[in-house]
Formats: structure tokens, C-alpha cells, sequence
């Protein structure tokens, strides 16, 4: 499932096409994708400006003149594409519709943008602007990672007397919004901290030193355009390469990359997900 910097760099990658720009017309093919779409969907963003793009945890966000806004969701492999931008942002004219077309946004400034969704799991929903926050999907989030209310006092304070492995805290997202899988076994790989330590036994000093590095390594694969492992892709239609710069996920039995290493990198299961981590380097 895309994580933080996927999701961010398909917003960066829609941006030029939609900030700002009018929906002439959306075309919605079926009624519902994970959930049902809302009543007269493709009604209420038809002619509609989007006045804002942005992103809250794995949320894409689209603020509409109407008062309205559009939340996308792109589930196990949704992607959304561009072609036709006028602004030449992209190489790509109208492709032929495919059959998981579920969604299409014909954009009066020319370009076009498809949701497709093979398996279905994403999500999309029209909620009011004003309380956006208050939706289900939104409103037990925790701070933004590359925010400044995710600093080191709220770290220490969501760590204090938790039981849970420190994996499994930096994946709950009432503490940090939008940390998956993938990134937390790379942060806690640069951290040094092995990911099955309680949370709450860590030191101060340890939990404060997480917070730089969920920000590097994040910006690091926001730089990169994400990781493609299976579906994901850019709007214009490439691939991330961030995949190219793991260091511990998806390598067990590879040698550690740390300097003087060669531990083979490890893999356990926690909470049902693969955990990847070096057992000398991370303590």
C-alpha cells in the first residue's frame, strides 16, 4: 500500500493539472470502490474549481470552490495518471480508457486524470470543507511527520509507558500520521534501535533522536518519487526509485550495508508484517 511519500509525490505530480483548475466535466464508471461513492458525485465536481491540493497522512485532499472538498484514498494499487497537461509537464496524450477506469477528471485547462484501480481497495468521498477533520478517515489522526507539532516532546510523551515494540508504535497512526511499513524498518535501521524494543523503554535521548530521521528518510524518498514495489506509480506514469536505496527492507539474508558489517539482515514477522532489521547494528 503506497505510504507518506507516494501519496505525496502523486499530490506534487497533480498539481499543475488541478491547483487551481476547473473540473469540466467527471466521469464516474461504477458506484462504489471500497466503499460507495457519494449520491451524484460526478454531478457535484463537475464544473467545480479545486482551489487546493493537499495531503493529510495517506489522504489526498482536493479543497473545491463549492465549499466541498474530495478525498481521495489510493488504496493497495490505486494510481492516478495525467495526460494531455497543457502546461507540458507531462509527455503523454490521451491513452485509450482501460477497463479500471473507475474515475476521470476532464480538466477545462485540456488535461485529463484517471483513477484506476485494479483491486478496488481505494477510496474516494466528498466532505464538507469546514469539517473536513471531523470525517472518520481524519479525525484520530496524529501529527504530520514533516510537521512541527511531530517534534521530540510528543514523541517522548506518545512513548511513555507504552508496552508495544517501537515498530508497532511509529505504524500507530494516532501517534504519527502516515509512517507505514517500508519507512519505519529504514528509520529504525539509521536509528540504531532494534524494532522489537518496548516503546516505553526506550530512552529519552532514543525517541528524540527518531524524529530527525523519520523527516530524512521520508524527504530522502519524496526526492526519490517513492517506492515501486508492485503498483505504484507517478502521475506521469513512472516508477520511484527510492526502492534502489533500502538498507534493510526487503533484504533478508543480504549483508548488512553498515560499514564493517556483514551481519545478514534479518526479517520477523510483528502485528502480521514483515519487519526487516540488522541484528548487530540495531540494539
Amino acid at each position: 500500500m503506497p505510504e507518506l511519500p507516494e501519496v505525496e509525490t502523486v499530490r506534487r505530480g497533480l498539481e499543475p493539472s488541478m491547483s487551481g483548475a476547473i473540473i469540466l466535466r467527471a466521469d464516474v464508471n461504477r458506484p462504489n470502490l471500497r466503499w460507495p461513492f457519494p449520491d451524484r458525485m460526478a454531478e457535484r465536481l463537475s464544473g467545480a474549481r479545486v482551489e487546493r491540493l493537499r495531503r493529510r497522512s495517506k489522504y489526498i485532499l482536493a479543497d473545491l470552490d463549492r465549499g466541498e472538498t474530495l478525498l481521495i484514498h489510493l488504496g493497495m494499487s490505486g494510481r492516478m495518471t495525467v495526460s494531455g497537461d497543457p502546461l507540458g509537464q507531462f509527455v503523454h496524450t490521451h491513452p485509450a480508457l482501460q477497463k479500471h477506469d473507475h474515475v476521470v477528471f476532464h480538466m477545462e485547462n485540456g488535461a485529463r486524470i484517471t483513477f484506476n484501480d485494479p483491486r478496488r481497495f481505494g477510496a474516494m468521498d466528498l466532505i464538507d470543507t469546514a469539517t473536513a477533520q471531523a470525517h472518520p478517515l481524519l479525525a484520530k489522526l496524529g501529527p504530520e511527520p514533516l510537521g512541527n507539532t511531530f517534534n521530540e516532546a510528543h514523541l517522548v510523551a506518545a512513548f511513555q509507558g507504552k508496552n508495544t515494540p517501537v515498530k508497532t508504535a511509529l505504524l500507530d497512526q494516532h501517534i504519527v500520521a502516515g509512517l507505514g511499513n517500508i519507512y519505519v524498518c529504514e528509520v529504525l535501521f539509521r536509528a540504531g534501535i532494534d524494532p522489537t524494543r518496548k516503546a516505553g523503554r526506550l530512552s529519552e535521548a532514543q525517541i528524540a533522536s527518531l524524529v530527525p530521521i523519520v523527516r530524512e528518510v521520508l524527504n530522502e524518498a519524496i526526492t526519490s518519487g517513492g517506492s515501486s514495489l508492485k503498483d505504484f506509480r507517478q502521475a506521469d506514469g513512472e516508477l520511484g526509485y527510492f526502492q534502489h536505496s533500502f538498507r534493510v527492507y526487503g533484504r533478508e539474508g543480504e549483508a548488512c550495508r553498515s560499514e564493517g558489517c556483514t551481519t545478514a539482515i534479518t526479517r520477523v514477522v510483528q502485528s502480521g508484517r514483515s519487519t526487516f532489521f540488522c541484528p548487530s547494528c540495531q540494539r
